[in-house]
């Protein structure tokens, strides 16, 4: 998986490190995202894809079980599992949906109570991907292959997105950690869903191209305001991504790549305060009980 190390890659994970590129390979040679990957890796990419995908589930089974206040000034609620209990009131979309957010604040919480995740692609934005993954599997009983294979593509999207740009708050904001994550989760979900390439980079690319100029300002400095809230919906999106691009053949005039270079060059454009220093923005309110 992709890890939350600010800076671009030193040396590449994948010969092509464009989405342009890849894509013309993968057409050219009759491959899905996964096999591409595959190919690169090498079939030893599944044992480490397995790890991944059960610490991912951990973290959001912990989350779901806990509750109590989470460290800091801010003496937040836990609200993962509150949530998840009152889904199972409901039906329908508004179940599904309560559900998505459940599984997100599971793992932000954990994130922001010190435990254990994955970062997908930092631990800010660790939510959005195992949620989303999560959620295929409790509502569309989708199997741990096809959930793997996803994952693999996710983590192609979030290698392309760290080579070419950057997946730090601190270089350029929240658009980098909670827009890459959506881009991934969006990609996956695309492809779970019997996407084809050009529909699942249709996917990744709305999923970052709709947090373009998102700021980086947690309160207190602590990854907590908006952040895990923040996880919640960037999952949220990238469902509705996906079937924005599974009702589309592909085709969209801005390109994956052309997107990642938007947002790098409007991350470093943002001002200090905007990028995790908290002075500015949402930082400059006082949030902390009363």
């Amino acid at each position: 998986m992709v890890d939350d190390a600010s800076g671009p890659e030193t040396v590449p994970i994948y010969p092509h490190t464009t989405m342009d590129s890849i894509l013309k390979y993968c057409r050219d040679n009759g491959l899905k995202f996964w096999e591409y990957a595959e190919q690169v890796e090498g079939p030893e990419i599944w044992d480490f894809l397995k790890n991944i995908w059960d610490a991912m589930q951990e973290s959001i089974h912990r989350g779901l079980l806990s509750d109590g206040i989470l460290p800091g000034s801010l003496k937040l609620p836990r609200k993962a599992r509150q949530s998840r209990a009152k889904a199972d009131q409901y039906s329908g979309p508004f179940k599904r949906m309560a559900q998505i957010f459940s599984y997100a604040l599971a793992v932000s919480e954990e994130n922001a109570a010190g435990g254990v995740i994955v970062t997908a692609p930092t631990c800010g934005a660790s939510g959005v991907l195992p949620a989303v993954l999560y959620y295929h599997k409790k509502v569309y009983k989708t199997e741990k292959e096809v959930i793997l294979k996803a994952l693999s593509t996710a983590g192609l999207i979030g290698s392309l997105v760290k080579a070419n740009a950057s997946i730090s708050g601190a270089e350029v904001g929240c658009q980098g950690e909670v827009g890459t994550a959506c881009a991934m989760a969006s990609a996956a979900a695309a492809q779970i869903m019997g996407g084809t390439i050009n529909q699942i980079e249709y996917a990744a690319e709305m999923g970052l191209e709709h947090h373009l100029g998102l700021t980086c300002d947690p309160v207190e400095g602590l990854v907590q305001i908006p952040c895990i809230e923040r996880n919640a919906f960037g999952a949220q999106r990238a469902l509705a991504h996906n079937t924005y691009a599974l009702m589309s053949d592909g085709r969209h005039r801005i390109t994956f790549d052309e997107v990642v270079k938007t947002m790098y060059e409007t991350g470093i454009s943002l001002q200090s305060r905007y990028r995790e220093t908290s002075l500015g923005g949402l930082a400059l309110r006082d949030a902390r009980p009363t």
